[in-house]
C-alpha cells in the first residue's frame, strides 16, 4: 500500500486548463498556449511563422501560393501541437488578409482539412478584440486602443470597462510604402482624410492611444534604446508626443543593420520601423494625442476576455496572477493576504496604488526560496520585474521588485538605481515592505498560524512585536536581526512584548 500511494505521489499531476489562440494574420501566424487562473493566464508556449499572407494583396489580390502553403503547413503543425498539449479551448482566427483576399475562402477551407475551424473576423470585430485586449491588462484605461497589423490598422474607443466606437482602416504595415511615396504631408492628408470619414476622433481628441501590436512594440523599443531606460520593459512603456519627432529621426537616421542590432528587434520589425512611425507621427497629429502607452495584451487576450462572465472580469489580473504564481511556488500553503494584513499596521495612510502592489508582493513572497541562497534576492527582483504581470504599471513594477529583493534578503547597494522612473520615498516605503515581510516568513516559519498568535505595530516610536502566551518561543535570534532591520528603516526602536 505505502508503496502504491508513493508511486501516486509521484506520477498525479494538478489538473489544469489550457486555452489557446491561432491568429492568422497579414504577417504572421502565430498559436500562443495559456494556462492558469482565466482572468490572468500565462503564456506557456508561444510561436509564429512569418507567413506574410498579406504580401499578394497589392499584386493582384490573392494569397500568394507559396505564402498559403506556408501558413498551412504551420497551422497543421499548431493543430497537432494544440491537441497534445491538451488544449481544452482553441479559438483560430483570421483577420485581415485572409479576410481581404480573392482566395481567402480557399484558405480557411484548406485549413479545416487540418480540424481547425477558423472565424473570419471583420474589421469591426478585430478593433473589438483589440479594445478589450487593452482592458483586460489596462482595467482603467481611457483612450483609443490602436492595433497595427500587417493588413490593416483598427481603432477602438475604451473607457470604463467597455469598449466603445470601433473601426478598421486599410493602413497595414504592408500597405503603408505605397501610400507613403508622395512624401509626409501627402500621407498625413491620405490618413486624416481616412479618419475623419469615418468620424475619428470625434470626442476622443486629446486623449492617450494604447499602442497593440508587433510593429509599435518594434517602435517601443527603438524608443528604450534611445533614452537608454534602465528598465526596458515594453508593457505599459509610455512615451509622451513629443518623442515621436526623435523616434522619426532614428528611423531615417539609423541603417537597417542598425535597427535590427536593436536588443530584442525582428528582422521584419525593424524594416517595417520608418513605415509606423511615420504612421504613429500622422496619428498623434490628426487625434491630438499627448501620450502613447504600449500594451503587450490585444487580440488574442481580449477574444479570450471577452469570453468570460462579469464577475471574472471584475477581478484584479494583478493579483490574481499574483496569487497563483505564489501557490505554485510556495513551500507550504500560501497565506500572502494574512501576511499583508499582519504588517498593514506598519503603512496606515497609504496610498491605494501602493497597497494593492503590497499585496502582490506579500503573495509572491516565497516565490524564491528554491534558489540558490546567495542569488535569491536576485531571483525575486527579476520576478518583480521581468514577470509577465497585467495591470502594472512601470513604477509599480520597480517597487514589487524593489520589495522583493529585500524581502529575500538582498543588499540595498545591490538593487539597481531606478530613481529616474520612481521617486526615493515610494521606494523606499517598498523596501519597508519587504522587510516587514521578511520578518513574518522568519517568525513564521512560512505556516500562517503564528501570524494569528502576533501582532505588530509602531506605538510611540517603538516597533512592537508582540506574541501571545504560548508563543514566546517563536523569538529568538533570527527574529530577533531582522526585526531591527525592519525598526531601522521606520526610524523606529525595536522591541518584543509578551501580550
Amino acid at each position: 500500500m505505502r508503496r502504491n500511494g508513493l508511486a501516486l505521489l509521484r506520477t498525479s499531476k494538478p489538473a489544469v486548463h489550457r486555452s489557446a489562440v491561432i491568429d492568422i494574420g497579414s504577417n504572421s501566424v502565430r498559436l500562443v498556449v495559456y494556462e492558469g487562473p482565466p482572468r490572468a493566464p500565462a503564456v506557456i508556449f508561444n510561436e509564429k511563422v512569418a507567413a506574410g499572407l498579406g504580401r499578394g494583396l497589392a499584386i493582384d489580390g490573392r494569397i500568394a501560393e507559396a505564402d498559403a502553403e506556408r501558413g498551412l503547413t504551420a497551422l497543421r503543425r499548431y493543430a497537432l501541437l494544440a491537441r497534445h498539449m491538451e488544449v481544452k479551448d482553441l479559438v483560430c482566427v483570421a483577420t485581415a488578409a485572409v479576410r481581404d483576399a480573392e482566395n481567402g475562402p480557399g484558405f480557411i477551407a484548406a485549413a479545416a482539412e487540418a480540424g481547425l475551424s477558423i472565424r473570419l473576423l471583420s474589421g469591426q470585430e478585430e478593433a473589438e478584440a483589440a479594445g478589450y485586449g487593452v482592458l483586460s491588462a489596462i482595467p482603467e484605461a481611457r483612450g483609443i486602443a490602436v492595433d497595427l497589423g500587417g493588413g490593416s490598422l483598427e481603432l477602438a474607443e475604451v473607457a470604463h470597462g467597455e469598449v466603445g466606437r470601433r473601426a478598421s482602416f486599410p493602413l497595414g504595415v504592408l500597405r503603408l510604402p505605397a501610400l507613403r511615396r508622395e512624401g509626409p504631408q501627402a500621407f498625413e492628408r491620405a490618413v486624416r482624410k481616412m479618419l475623419r470619414g469615418a468620424g475619428w476622433p470625434g470626442g476622443m481628441a486629446g486623449l492617450p492611444l494604447y499602442l497593440v501590436g508587433g510593429s509599435w512594440r518594434a517602435l517601443a523599443r527603438l524608443d528604450l534604446e534611445l533614452t537608454n531606460d534602465p528598465l526596458a520593459v515594453l508593457d505599459q512603456h509610455s512615451f509622451p508626443r513629443t518623442a515621436l519627432r526623435r523616434l522619426v529621426r532614428a528611423t531615417r537616421r539609423l541603417s537597417f543593420e542598425e535597427l535590427r542590432a536593436i536588443p530584442g528587434m525582428a528582422s521584419n520589425r525593424a524594416a517595417t520601423l520608418p513605415d509606423a512611425a511615420a504612421l504613429l507621427a500622422a496619428l498623434a497629429n490628426i487625434i491630438d494625442v499627448p501620450e502613447m502607452t504600449v500594451s503587450s495584451s490585444g487580440l488574442r487576450e481580449g477574444l479570450l476576455y471577452q469570453a468570460l462572465d462579469p464577475a471574472t472580469r471584475a477581478q484584479d489580473p494583478l493579483i490574481v496572477a499574483a496569487e497563483f504564481e505564489g501557490r505554485r511556488l510556495a513551500r507550504f500553503a500560501p497565506h500572502g493576504r494574512a501576511i499583508t494584513e499582519w504588517i498593514a499596521p506598519l503603512f496606515v495612510g497609504e496610498a491605494p496604488a501602493d497597497s494593492r502592489v503590497r499585496l502582490a508582493a506579500s503573495l509572491l513572497s516565497d516565490v524564491a526560496w528554491s534558489a540558490n541562497p546567495d542569488f535569491r534576492a536576485e531571483r525575486g527582483m527579476e520576478i518583480g520585474l521581468h514577470g509577465n504581470w497585467r495591470g502594472i504599471d512601470i513604477p509599480g513594477r520597480i517597487l514589487l521588485a524593489r520589495a522583493l529583493h529585500a524581502g529575500f534578503g538582498g543588499a540595498d547597494g545591490d538593487f539597481p538605481a531606478m530613481s529616474t522612473l520612481v521617486g526615493a520615498e515610494r521606494l523606499a516605503r517598498a523596501r519597508q515592505w519587504g522587510l516587514a515581510i521578511r520578518l513574518a516568513q522568519r517568525l513564521t516559519g512560512g505556516v500562517e498560524a503564528p501570524l494569528k498568535a502576533s501582532r505588530i505595530a509602531i506605538e510611540d516610536g517603538r516597533l512592537v512585536l508582540g506574541l501571545q502566551s504560548g508563543w514566546h518561543h517563536l523569538a529568538g535570534e533570527s527574529v530577533d536581526r531582522r526585526l531591527r532591520s525592519l525598526a531601522q528603516a521606520l526610524g523606529a526602536k525595536p522591541e518584543l512584548v509578551l501580550l
